[in-house]
């Protein structure tokens, strides 16, 4: 054999054991064995292997078995058939991602903001005194009624200048009211009070006294407002007082009751308030110790003014002012007992100013002058300096000092005198020891001139008080009192001492 023919069998041999490789692959796929990597596709040589047995139109067939081991093949280099196109269902073809998305709603509004969450839960303020009185609460009304019943011991119960004067124990009863109201526009509010003083031994002694105020503001607009005031007086006449002509029994009764109405209007800081008024002073007859009454009807008396206030806001805690004001004294009598025509017209002028320069020092403070003439041509003008004043300073928080002072001109019966100059002054400091004990030292004084006369009083009183808060409703009083009387008339100088302890009872 030729080595031509030798390697034609050899390549013979191997295509033949290929094909029967393919074959085996074949035959192993159908009987569920899988294989790894790509299948090559084979397909037959029509120009070495002719035409195959049970082919149609030259054709061979693909899926005739045993094709492949029965031919030469080679390695195609195009695509299956079908290869290039993706399978896809039917109901999906043509679908895009963003044709399967939900529509987006269109928007007609903005958004509404989310509501705003709960602010944060605080502590309560603490209260600032927590032994004062809650109140009791009517409609929209605040009413703090008070009761105090207390026992002590006077030395002069009818401040008599008489040597040899009795002491005695007294019995002493206080009623209080505080009103307050609790409107969105206009304003009440008031404070009344009414004593009375029993002397076990001296019954003759015994009187009452009390005082009270009811202010009322309507707010008509926002820069106007309507103010109304009410107010009252009881009093006592000490039996060796000036004005009464004789001895007398007891202590005769005062009365002073009166009110007043106002507007009061805002131009940006300028405040002009115009205030009308009315107020009457009746006395009470006394008990002379013949048996007979002295008359004080020729006392008497109505008085009417008319008061105009300009106040300017420099700050907020700086007010000055100016008044004018001009009054009307008219006596039910005409003459009184010593023969003297009372009735007179008086023309006032003020400046002054209130003020709150800290939480420590606020106040208001006014002087000026005030003439007074007389129907009686023998009566000479009363003049004189007229002025109020009242301070509260706090130098620490447990101290409080408070200052007040007066002066005014008054009327009186003695013959030959116009009318009276009366000057007041009074100082108080309270400490607190503890939150529910507060001791107090208090001094007062006053001068009494009476015009035309070389009548002259000087009264002085000076003591202490004490306060300790068993609860908000309970609390114990206890004060002393000394009280002296120096005067230009003979025999009219006293002094008593007062010594007290009680409880007070408030809502």
């Amino acid at each position: 054999m030729s080595g031509r023919a030798r390697n034609l069998l050899l390549t013979g041999t191997a295509l033949a054991g290929l094909a029967l490789a393919g074959g085996a692959s074949g035959q192993a796929l159908q009987g569920g064995i899988l294989r790894t990597g790509t299948p090559s596709l084979t397909v037959p040589n029509a120009a070495a292997a002719g035409a195959m047995p049970g082919s149609t139109g030259g054709q061979p067939a693909a899926d005739a078995p045993g094709t492949a081991a029965a031919t030469a093949t080679a390695i195609s280099r195009g695509q299956p058939r079908r290869a290039s196109k993706p399978v896809q269902a039917p109901a999906l073809r043509g679908t895009t991602q963003r044709d399967l998305r939900p529509p987006q709603a269109s928007i007609t509004s903005l958004p509404t903001a989310d509501a705003a969450p709960p602010p944060p839960r605080r502590r309560p303020p603490r209260d600032e005194d927590p032994w004062a009185p809650l109140g009791v609460r009517l409609g929209s009304l605040v009413l703090r009624p008070a009761i105090t019943a207390s026992g002590g011991y006077d030395t002069n119960p009818e401040r008599s200048a008489a040597a040899g004067v009795k002491g005695s124990l007294f019995q002493r009863y206080d009623a209080e009211l505080g009103i307050q109201s609790d409107w969105n526009v206009h304003e009440l509010k008031g404070q009344i009070r009414g004593g009375y003083i029993d002397y076990l031994r001296n019954r003759p002694a015994s009187r009452p006294d009390g005082e009270g105020t009811l202010d009322l503001r309507l707010d008509a607009s926002r820069d106007t407002r309507i103010l109304l005031e009410t107010r009252a007086r009881l009093d006592t006449q000490r039996p060796g007082s000036p004005d009464l002509t004789a001895a007398v029994q007891g202590r005769p009764q005062v009365w002073q009751y009166g009110g007043s109405a106002g507007v009061q209007h805002d131009f940006n800081r300028l405040q002009l308030t115009l205030r009308g008024s009315a107020d009457r002073s009746d006395y009470e007859d006394a008990q002379l110790s013949s048996g007979r009454v002295l008359s004080q009807k020729d006392r008497n008396q109505t008085q009417y003014g008319l008061r105009l206030r300009a106040a300017y806001e420099v700050t907020p805690g700086f007010k000055p002012f100016v008044q004018a004001e001009i009054d009307r004294r008219d006596f039910d009598e005409k003459v009184d007992s010593s023969g003297y025509m009372r009735s007179s017209e008086g023309l006032t002028g003020r400046i002054g100013s209130s003020f709150e320069f800290s939480r420590q020092l606020t106040g208001e403070v006014s002087g000026g002058y005030q003439n007074r003439r007389y129907e009686d041509g023998r009566l000479r003008d009363l003049r004189g300096f007229v002025g109020d004043a009242a301070l509260l300073w706090s130098p620490t928080p447990l101290t409080t000092v408070t200052l007040r002072g007066a002066a005014e001109l008054g009327d009186t019966t003695v013959a030959g005198s116009s009318g009276t100059t009366a000057r007041r002054a009074t100082i108080e400091v309270a400490h607190a020891l503890r939150r529910n004990l507060t001791l107090t030292g208090f001094a007062n004084f006053a001068r009494t001139e009476y015009e035309g006369q070389s009548l002259r009083e000087d009264l002085m009183n000076v003591g202490a008080r004490l306060e300790y808060k068993l609860t908000r409703t309970f609390a114990v009083r206890a004060s002393f009192t000394h009280e002296r009387l120096n005067s230009t008339a003979t025999g009219a100088d006293y002094t008593a001492n007062v010594s007290q302890v009680g409880l007070r009872v408030q809502f």
